[in-house]
Parts: C-alpha cells; structure tokens; sequence
C-alpha cells in the first residue's frame, strides 16, 4: 500500500479546522442564548404550568431590562387584557406605537391589540375608530369582525348589514342567517313605528338572505295581520312548520289568535293538535290546553295533558296536570291538591326556561340573540326540562 508523507501533515490540520468550527458554532449557541433572559424562560415555563399571575410578573421584569423587546410588550398586553386589567394593556400597546423605531408589521399589530384593549373596555367609538383604520391591511378580516361586534353592539342594524356582507364576500364565512336577523331587527323598528312598507320590504330582504328564517316569518305575518289580512297572516305563520317543526310552539299563539279572528277556533286548536303530536312542546301544550279548555271543556282539558304526560313525562306536564283537576276538583281534596300544585309549580319554575346551547345562558323568555354570547339563533325552542328529557 503507497504512503504519502504528506497525510501526515493533512491529518492534523482538518482536525484542527473542525476543533475551530466546532468552537465557533457553540459561542454563537451561547451567545444567541444570552440574548434571552432567563426570566423569558421563567414566564415561558409559568403560562406552561397555568400560572399566569407569576408569568406576567416575569415578563414584566424583561420588558423593564429591554424595553425593546416588541414581542415581550405584545405578550404582556394581552396578558393584561386577558386577567381583564384593561388599563395596563392599553399602555403597554400605546407605548409600542409611541416607538418611532417600530416595523410596519409590528405597528399595524399594537393598533389591532390597541382596538381589543378599548373594545374589552367597552369604549366602542375609540375602538371603532382604530379599527376602521385597519380595514384596508393585513388585519382586514379581523377588524371587519370587530366593528361588526361593535354595531351590533350599538344596535346599527344597518351598518352591521354591510360589515357581514363585507365579510361574506371576502370568504370569511357563512353570514346569511346574521344578516337575516339584522334586517329582522329594523323590521320590528319598523314595525313599533307602525312604517308597515319598510317592514314589509326589510323582511323580504331577510327571506332573501335566509329563506329559512323562523323569525323574518313570523314578523311578516305580524306585519300582514296588521295590516289586517288575518287570512294571510295565518297562512304566514303556518309556514314555520316547514322552516322548522320545533319553532311551531313559538307561534301556536298567535296562530289560534288569528283563527279566533276568523271565527275558525276549532280548526286552529285541530292544527294545533296536529302540531302537538309531530312535536310535543310545553309551550304548544300551554295554548292548546286554553284552547281546548274554552272550546271543549275541563274533561277534555285534562285528558289532553294526562296524554301528553304519557307520552312526554315531565314535571312541567304534571304541572299543568295538576292545574287541569285543580279546575274540577271536589272540595275536600282541593285544598290538598293546590297545596301538591304550589310545591311542584316552584320547582317547574326553575326548570321553564330556555338555555343557550353555546353559552349555557338561562332565560324565561326566549332570545334570537343570546344575552350571554351575543351569538344569533343559539337558543333551542323548548325548555330546559325537555331538552334533558330528550338528551
């Protein structure tokens, strides 16, 4: 095998430049490293481990050692708006765009937060205005969605139209039913102010943006009956079972109402019944037990509700059981009945409620836009009791 003497020189020069490269790579390692406090890994390790308490305080120590850490001031401020301490994120965002050395990027970010901080604070036109300077940036979308929580927020039903439409059209998603419920909104303003034209024609635009909208039907057959066509009011209202079965109990009165009018009970509380057995409701049971109870008697009246509580047993049926032989009960058990009804109607009455199937939020009446969430059309048409029953 030939030998070349100069290998022997070669040899300990690439182990000496590796040795070199080797050294290199680890002081810039070490150096990079150095750059981040250690306090940056304590907070990192803290919002880790859910205490988010201690992590702000870590941060804050790195923002006071580099007050050019932009990231840090980012973190922090939504740390603070998050634990609801709207003041200091509204600082620590103003002292970020105060930065004249700021990147556009970075810049354009501290206005959103900035726009969070005041929309969290409840200060709508502060936040509306920074928005409003956004819309035409990299934080488009986001902003469009924020004035639009802002007008809804303000009740400018008209302008809440044009942000979701804006939004729509960008392919930021479905907003038909949103829109239908905004033209709703003017349409019952109209309606309150007795303007039956514009509500009529806002409530087109409605079922033209959702043509399964329970409540842009309902208000239309509201606004014919006032206009005094009952007959075609009627054949509005009817139109709900098609949009949707359960929404029927929401209208059950103001259907036998119109039939009433027409001197038609009978074929009403028929209708009614119908609707009944498609789809048991204690609200549609409610009209229909009076109905029954002033066409065909109390005898009637009860066995109506004691089928339904064989059917549905609930203890918002055994309620308006109790109410029905309350009606006819001899008087030596009707003391002892009212007493029974007294104690399961106090009971029922924490159970009759509609509950947001988002938020959870409780109500007696019922809410298109839920209280609690602010979300559209999250409230299922029965009552608590029988969603429990169902599930």
């Amino acid at each position: 095998m030939e030998f070349e003497t100069w290998w022997l020189l070669a040899v300990p020069v690439f182990f000496g430049l590796g040795w070199i490269a080797a050294r290199v790579d680890i002081k810039q390692i070490l150096s990079e490293s150095r750059t981040l406090p250690r306090a940056y890994f304590k907070g990192l390790n803290l919002l880790l481990n859910d205490q988010p308490d201690k992590a702000i305080d870590a941060f804050i120590e790195i923002v006071t050692l580099d007050p050019e850490t932009a990231d840090m001031h980012f973190a922090l401020g939504n740390l603070f708006r998050r634990r609801g301490e709207i003041e200091r994120a509204i600082r620590v965002h103003q002292n970020l765009l105060a930065r004249p050395d700021l990147p556009p990027e970075q810049r354009t970010q501290a206005q959103y937060e900035l726009g969070m901080d005041y929309l969290k604070a409840g200060l709508l036109d502060r936040a509306e205005e920074t928005f409003n300077g956004l819309v035409d940036g990299g934080y488009s979308v986001q902003a469009s969605k924020a004035l639009l929580e802002i007008y809804q927020r303000e009740k400018e039903w008209s302008r809440a139209i044009d942000a979701a439409t804006g939004l729509q059209l960008s392919g930021a998603g479905a907003r038909q039913k949103e829109i239908a419920q905004f033209y709703c909104e003017l349409a019952q303003d109209a309606l309150v102010r007795s303007d039956l034209a514009d509500a009529m024609s806002l409530l087109d635009k409605a079922l033209h943006a959702d043509r399964n909208s329970v409540r842009a039907t309902m208000l239309l057959g509201d606004v014919l009956l006032a206009q005094g066509d009952v007959e075609a009011a009627i054949a509005t209202w009817k139109r709900v079972e098609q949009q949707s079965v359960p929404h029927v109990a929401l209208v059950a009165g103001r259907l036998m109402d119109g039939y009433r009018r027409v001197g038609r009970p009978q074929e009403g509380v028929n209708l009614l019944r119908s609707y009944l057995a498609e789809a048991s409701s204690i609200d549609l049971i409610e009209v229909v037990f009076k109905a029954v109870i002033e066409l065909d008697g109390v005898e009637a009246a009860k066995q109506l509700v004691l089928d339904e509580l064989r059917r549905n047993p609930t203890l918002l049926g055994l309620d308006k059981l109790l109410e029905a032989r309350l009606m006819d009960a001899p008087a030596h058990i009707w003391e002892e009945l009212s007493m029974v009804k007294n104690l399961i109607h106090g009971y029922t009455a924490k159970l009759a409620r509609y509950q947001c199937g988002h938020c959870g939020f409780k109500a007696r009446q019922y809410y298109w836009q839920c209280p609690g969430c602010s979300r559209w059309e999250t409230y299922p048409p029965r009552r608590t009791e029988e969603l429990n029953v169902m599930n």
